[in-house]
């Protein structure tokens, strides 16, 4: 038995959440995990949100918002 860490790609939160979200950086690392327990392996998977960073900066600008009232 192995132990296996899993980090998730975060996305961003610059627009609509789509399927794009789940197809692009939920899914893969969920099936990789769901492989690893048929294996009998330990899977600790971590993930998480960024709400700072460019593309955020941008949009809010766009809505005449804060960065964190826009992720928000």
């Amino acid at each position: 038995m192995s132990k296996i860490c899993i980090n998730i790609a975060w996305p961003y939160a610059n627009g609509p959440i789509h399927l794009g979200h789940v197809a692009g950086s939920l899914l893969p690392p969920d099936i990789f995990r769901r492989y690893n327990l048929l294996l009998g392996n330990e899977v600790l998977m971590v993930g998480g949100s960024d709400q700072h960073g460019t593309p955020i900066t941008i949009s809010a600008e766009k809505f005449g918002m804060t960065p964190e009232d826009y992720a928000n």
